[in-house]
């Protein structure tokens, strides 16, 4: 089995409705998403896949939430924009641009100290 990652980074503000904290105010963040994908083998010239198409692929996710009130983006009106909701939203998005491998989690971080990881 290989695994292969790519990261990439998006600026973003949004707030927690219900968190009762000050996660509940507007804040921002520089989050940070790394996405690992799986296959049995690699290709006839031996990788998995391209990392600049997979690096390509994530950021034409994050670019739409890059610079965004998170809380405004229609699948963010009704559920709460955490990192654990972003890990999620990522991986709905990015799943079917995938072909001939398994995207195994999405990882968001909202500081160098806190992530959230999906895992389907």
């Amino acid at each position: 089995m290989f695994e292969l990652s790519v990261e990439g980074h998006f600026d973003s503000a949004h707030f927690l409705r219900g968190y009762g904290g000050k996660c509940e105010g507007l804040h921002g963040h520089r989050f940070r998403a790394v996405v690992g994908i799986r296959a049995e083998k690699t290709n006839s010239i031996g990788i998995v896949y391209d990392f600049v198409e997979l690096r390509l692929k994530l950021r034409g996710i994050t670019s739409q939430l890059d610079h965004t009130l998170i809380n405004d983006l229609p699948a963010f009106q009704q559920e709460n924009p955490s990192s654990e909701n972003l890990a999620r939203y990522i991986y709905r998005e990015l799943k079917p641009k995938l072909e001939g491998v398994t995207l195994a989690y999405v990882d968001v971080w909202e500081s160098p100290e806190s992530r959230a990881r999906f895992i389907p």
